[in-house]
């Protein structure tokens, strides 16, 4: 979840980088893993003045919605997301909605392309007022083992609003994972909420420390 409220002006941004190689082996993990983390310095690390929406002032803007929902970026999204919790048995995948859709989306069809099923959902911000009412819209998630996911995360409120949705609705969920920790109190916060923080890069992966 991106969380700006005075974005830098457009001279900040940097320039995109060259697409990366494509036809990556199905096993080649680094290369898929580095491709990622060029494509998200190069197009959505913004360097400028920003004022964030928890009042910090911070010289640079991390605007990962731009990653997830790029055709070249989100199929590498979803295949180190899948890595990252290789290990955990998920049978769906989602989030507060906006920041985590795309992530899900991008780890259910990398998924499928592995021959699995992994289902995706999407968490509102609030219950819906009309027609079903559901707060978590997708496949059920009660009685299921799922992975709260967002892009990226300064404080994990976002998350941990999601990961009470999920619990109330009866899913079991596993752990949190977020493309990139800012290093900004989220890792502290999912943790001391007694679950498994992972993230696939952090500020020194993306050149900002």
């Amino acid at each position: 979840m991106t969380d700006a409220s005075t974005p830098p002006s457009s001279s900040s941004a940097r320039q995109p980088a060259s697409t990366p190689p494509a036809g990556h082996p199905a096993d080649d993990l680094p290369a898929i893993r580095e491709s990622l983390r060029r494509l998200i310095v190069a197009t959505a690390v913004i360097r400028g003045r920003v004022t964030l929406s928890s009042g910090r002032v911070a010289d640079h803007y991390v605007d990962l919605r731009r990653i997830p929902l790029a055709a070249d970026a989100a199929p590498l999204v979803g295949r180190v997301m899948l890595d990252l919790v290789a290990d955990l048995e998920i049978e769906a995948v989602g989030g507060l909605t906006l920041g985590a859709d795309p992530v899900a989306t991008a780890m259910l069809h990398a998924a499928a392309a592995q021959g699995r099923r992994l289902d995706a959902f999407v968490v509102r911000k609030q219950d819906k007022a009309h027609g079903l009412q559901r707060r978590i819209e997708g496949p059920d998630v009660s009685d299921r083992r799922v992975l709260a996911v967002e892009d990226t995360s300064t404080t994990g409120g976002s998350v941990l609003t999601a990961v009470e949705a999920l619990r109330e609705a009866g899913a079991q969920v596993v752990a949190v994972a977020v493309v990139a920790d800012r290093g900004t109190g989220a890792r502290e916060q999912v943790e001391a909420a007694g679950l498994d923080y992972r993230y696939a890069y952090d500020p020194a992966d993306l050149e900002l420390v």
